[in-house]
């Protein structure tokens, strides 16, 4: 059974400059963590792949741990005060009624069963931001074996639009985000498997879709922890039926995937 959202409350191909990269700007309110309808859901798939292959959707590296740390902190802080979460000593009570425990061992692996976006840890060295930690449950065409360590152009290398430019950009957004002042931007794909979990290796190309049954979207925030300076990239994944949506929708995503798949 597919795992679906109803809408995409942010369309980036109805914003100016949303659609073009980097296509940054403050996210509303400072908000980074949410829940929408589909959350069940998600998190029982989330829970599936984090307890049957850890390794596949989980990485830390050494330098990371501070980081890591940090973004432990801050979401039990931000989940205590989000409705249906009940923080404890030793366990977090998602809405769904799952009780998760907490272990302070284990930050990336424990927020990822409380969570429905996906968390990488970022920090920079001397020329620019390298992904250091993740947890990542809903890859869209990449693996996080192939990526952690490498910096941000390496990691987009198989990207077309990713060129110069835009490397340099990407870094100067990366190091102005603010503490107080997280940053996000969405995109958008057409897909005939609306399975959340798509991860392929550089070089390995993504299904052309025939019948775009469903649009992907991803809301990425951008967010500064202020101690450690590491820079989280938290992805909100939402899957919905093209057909469900209403059609001025459906004409503006056709009009911008047009000559894209």
């Amino acid at each position: 059974m597919p795992i679906l959202q109803r809408t995409i409350p942010f369309a980036p191909w109805m914003h100016a400059g949303a659609s073009r990269l980097p296509g940054v700007m403050p996210a509303p309110d400072g908000v980074w963590l949410c829940v929408d309808e589909a959350y069940g859901a998600q998190m029982a798939e989330r829970d599936r792949l984090i307890g049957t292959d850890p390794d596949r959707v989980h990485a830390l590296l050494p330098e990371a741990v501070p980081a890591a740390a940090e973004l432990w902190t801050l979401t039990l802080e931000r989940l205590a005060g989000m409705a249906g979460f009940e923080v404890g000593c030793s366990a977090v009570r998602r809405p769904d009624g799952v009780s998760v425990p907490l272990d302070p061992e284990a930050p990336l692996l424990t927020l990822g069963r409380l969570v429905q976006e996906d968390l990488c840890i970022l920090e920079r060295d001397a020329a620019e931001h390298r992904l250091t930690g993740a947890i990542l449950c809903f890859p869209a065409s990449w693996t996080l074996a192939q990526k952690i360590g490498r910096p941000l152009a390496a990691i987009h290398t198989p990207v077309a639009e990713y060129d110069g430019r835009i490397a340099t950009s990407v870094q100067r957004m990366f190091d102005s985000v603010r503490a107080d002042r997280p940053l996000f931007r969405a995109n958008a794909l057409s897909y005939d498997d609306p399975a959340l979990h798509q991860p392929r290796r550089e070089g390995e190309a993504r299904p052309r879709p025939v019948d775009h049954t469903y649009v992907r979207s991803e809301l990425q925030t951008f967010v500064r922890l202020p101690e450690t300076r590491a820079v989280v990239f938290a992805i909100h994944t939402r899957v919905v039926l093209l057909s469900d949506q209403v059609p001025e929708v459906m004409q503006g995503f056709r009009d911008f995937m047009a000559g894209r798949d």
